[in-house]
């Protein structure tokens, strides 16, 4: 792994037990499972293995739905859902003979229990997941399936289906969904990782169409994000029964008041009207694995502890805090206090422009060790790049007969700490403090700083220079930082 910056945050994910059991909870893969147990011989199903229309009423009372006037549509759905993910096997009538294409295209065929109705049961939580993930493939299709009013207007002179007059681009939907579920992936994932509350769906709707740098919306833009609203209103009471979001739908009243017109402002007294969506945590583990089958870098806490500690310490560099610990604390988990020390200050050592950053997770990942480390940091006192952090961890913890540092060793800690917190674009004030605290502390820093054998040392005084609020210590910064590149 690189020290880059991954695109999104880290996100903790349920363990692959609790994703399991609430995929086999979600309505529409229970309604599939029920439909799959119902399913039999005498089960009489079309050429595309969906339900005659005869059947449906039995299947939608066998899920509890025959009061229900969409009680027929319901079961339609789940029983696609259990034919398209093996819940069910279809056996086409139109296989088994001779018949002409006009006869096997009205012919009827039967339906059996598919394999993986057992593996529902009795595999793995991956296993139930992957099965999961094939239904919301199922629902994520119909999401981005043409809305069509009337049928009979796409039939041409011939009898054949113009499409062309539905104006759908199935790639552009497909695309225009993907993009909205990464938004809601980025909006709802909190830099610890977690959940936070559900997003406006006007906020939602925004993120998609209007430009970044666009100041004051124009009217077209504004009717461009009502059009966006109501389309994903559709999308997502379809997507909610999967378990993918928690959906609390736009105010139908309001749909009337808003007709073709553009979305009036949104007031923080109305804002649930206009909808409210997040991603349940089996919705967060879902558009991840979709977005990990795009290539986009999509990192989970728990990713990085079964690799070695190089990895840890460059995966986890822009990691919020938060974030970072959760991770280190699950790596560490998994190895004996000692050699986890060792492999961390061994991995934190480089003069690459990385380095300043992996010593600094390595000093927090050893706060969180115990004083089993203890002889492992002792071993890096005289290095010249680990001295410095392990005398600091040394001192915090109280231990004894902790060497002084040399005077070269805390001037090269003092770089390599500014230089770290450069990286990360720490905040202002705090590091505006710490330059403040190490200039006050020493006295001639400046002339001592920029003798400091470090790759960052002038970047570092040059930026202590911008910092620094005094005047006259701030030139003195910068002159410290033209010597420091002018060093043979």
């Amino acid at each position: 792994m690189s020290g880059d910056r991954p695109t999104l945050p880290p996100v903790r994910l349920n363990s692959e037990a609790e994703l399991a059991r609430d995929a086999l909870s979600a309505p529409l893969l229970a309604r599939a499972v029920r439909l799959a147990r119902w399913a039999g011989p005498k089960t009489r199903v079309g050429a595309g293995g969906e339900l005659v229309e005869e059947q449906l009423p039995e299947a939608a009372a066998e899920l509890g739905l025959g009061d229900d006037e969409d009680g027929p549509a319901y079961a339609s759905e789940a029983w696609r859902v259990a034919v398209d993910t093996g819940l069910v096997d279809i056996e086409d009538a139109g296989d088994a003979g001779d018949a002409d294409a006009e006869d096997a295209e009205d012919a009827e065929g039967s339906a059996t229990a598919g394999d993986n109705l057992a593996v529902l049961t009795s595999g793995a939580p991956s296993d139930v997941l992957a099965i999961w993930a094939d239904a919301f493939d199922v629902v994520f299709a119909d999401a981005t399936a043409p809305m069509i009013d009337d049928f009979a207007d796409l039939v041409g002179e011939d009898g054949e289906i113009d499409f062309e007059r539905l104006e759908w681009d199935p790639e552009e939907e497909a695309e225009f969904l993907e993009g909205v579920l990464g938004n809601l992936y980025l909006l709802t994932v909190s830099e610890g990782g977690t959940p936070e509350g559900p997003v406006p769906l006007p906020a939602l709707a925004a993120s998609m169409i209007v430009p970044d740098d666009m100041g004051e919306p124009t009217d077209d833009i504004l009717e461009q994000v009502s059009d966006a609203m109501m389309r994903l209103d559709d999308q997502f009471r379809l997507l909610e029964p999967i378990g993918l979001v928690e959906y609390e739908p736009v105010d139908e009243a309001l749909m009337a008041e808003v007709g073709d017109e553009p979305a009036p402002p949104v007031d923080d007294e109305d804002v649930s009207r206009y909808g409210m969506v997040r991603l349940t945590p089996l919705g967060l583990y879902g558009v991840r694995a979709r977005m990990l089958e795009a290539g986009v870098d999509a990192p989970a806490v728990g990713d990085l502890a079964g690799k070695g500690a190089d990895a840890l310490l460059d995966g986890i560099a822009y990691f919020p805090e938060l974030s970072a610990r959760a991770e280190t604390e699950q790596w560490l988990a998994r190895r004996e206090p000692a050699a986890a020390a060792r492999e961390l200050l061994a991995a934190a050592r480089g003069a690459d422009a990385g380095g300043p950053l992996r010593r600094l997770h390595c000093q927090q990942a050893l706060a969180l060790t115990g004083a089993a480390s203890e002889p492992a940091v002792r071993e890096v006192l005289p290095d010249p790049e680990l001295g410095g952090l392990a005398r600091v961890w040394l001192v915090e913890r109280g231990a004894a007969d902790v060497p002084p540092p040399t005077e070269a060793m805390i001037f090269w800690l003092a770089i390599d700490t500014i230089a770290a917190q450069l990286a990360v674009e720490g905040d202002l004030e705090e590091l505006r403090e710490l330059v403040e605290g190490l200039v006050g502390q020493h006295s001639g820093f400046f002339d001592a700083a920029w003798r400091v054998e470090h790759p960052a040392t002038a970047d570092v005084l040059e930026a202590m220079g911008r910092l620094h609020p005094d005047k006259a210590t701030a030139k003195e910064a910068r002159k410290a930082a033209f010597k420091a590149r002018s060093r043979p």
